[in-house]
């Protein structure tokens, strides 16, 4: 645009890009500020004295990679005894809670990790928390759905109203399984059942092996169904009722530091921040608003249904 048409701008549209500047340049500001302490606040935490490690498994969960390396680096960091692992989360895609389970349970070898269960770690939120020395939740948080589920759209009819057709060419008749322009075919469906079946199995096995417990006792708890924290400590699917505070305790205790005053000193993994990006946009890892919003989790998943 010309200097010239910059000018003759509507006055309110003029204004409302001037406000829109003034404000991203203030909040930009505000959480260079807020950042540049955080970091500085985490670099002397990391520099200080030993403490218990705490790391946010939040949202659906999609991409495992952050959470990952958060363990990783808190393996690797002496002055980080023990772990808390704060899980709020609804599950997610198969692979991912799995991956994560996986991590926990490695980095639950070489010191203590301890699950803390917020008001919602059903399904893959569960599933990571097997992996941990203990599991700690509240008397009401939502547990348990110990199932897979997996969904596709039928668009047929409203293609079919639009005028939409798809054509197909497939090198096998099963290449193209799950596809919205018509309904699945009962070969289809078998197939679609095994496989859910299979990666049932999976779940079950792994609470049965972490919870020691026996398979057929698991497979009794595992159709969906949720449990309260209090539930699911009556049927053995976690150890104890407690909150956050508990949970860093008992994680100080097990990692063998001396208890201070109310809670043992706590470490959070240093994050790399995007100041110019407001926050309800940047969200956190997989629960960023726009890309809940906007992404469907692909394939079979750990997750409680009500939360989708």
């Amino acid at each position: 645009m010309t200097q010239k048409g910059f000018r003759h701008l509507h006055p309110i549209l003029f204004g409302l890009l001037i406000l829109t500047g003034i404000f991203l340049l203030i909040c930009g500001g505000i959480s260079l500020l807020v950042n540049s302490a955080s970091r500085h606040d985490r670099r002397e935490i990391f520099g200080q004295k030993d403490g218990v490690g705490v790391i946010d498994l939040q949202g659906v969960i999609v991409s495992p990679e952050e959470t990952l390396q958060d363990l990783l680096e808190f393996r690797r960091n002496d002055k980080v005894k023990a772990i808390v692992l704060r899980i709020d989360s609804p599950g997610g895609a198969v692979g991912a809670s799995q991956e994560i389970f996986q991590e926990v349970l490695r980095t639950n070898r070489s010191k203590p990790v301890v699950a803390s269960m917020g008001s919602v770690a059903a399904s893959g939120g569960y599933y990571a928390a097997l992996g941990a020395e203990r599991i700690l939740a509240n008397p009401g948080t939502i547990t348990g759905s110990i199932g897979v589920i997996v969904k596709f759209a039928n668009l047929e009819e409203l293609f079919g109203k639009i005028g939409y057709r798809s054509e197909v060419i497939k090198s096998g008749k099963l290449k193209d399984l799950g596809s919205p322009s018509r309904p699945l075919s009962e070969e289809e469906r078998a197939l679609l059942q095994g496989l859910i079946d299979n990666v049932h199995a999976q779940f079950i096995q792994s609470v049965a092996e972490n919870r020691h417990l026996p398979a057929e006792q698991v497979r009794a708890l595992a159709d969906g169904r949720v449990f309260s924290g209090e539930q699911a400590e009556q049927a053995g699917l976690i150890d104890a009722l407690g909150n956050f505070t508990d949970a860093a305790i008992l994680a100080a205790e097990l990692g063998g530091l001396k208890p201070e005053a109310e809670m043992p000193w706590l470490i959070y993994p240093e994050k790399e921040e995007f100041p110019f990006i407001p926050e309800f946009l940047r969200g956190s890892g997989s629960d960023a608003l726009l890309g809940r919003v906007f992404q469907q989790i692909p394939g079979l998943c750990y997750e409680w249904a009500l939360a989708q």
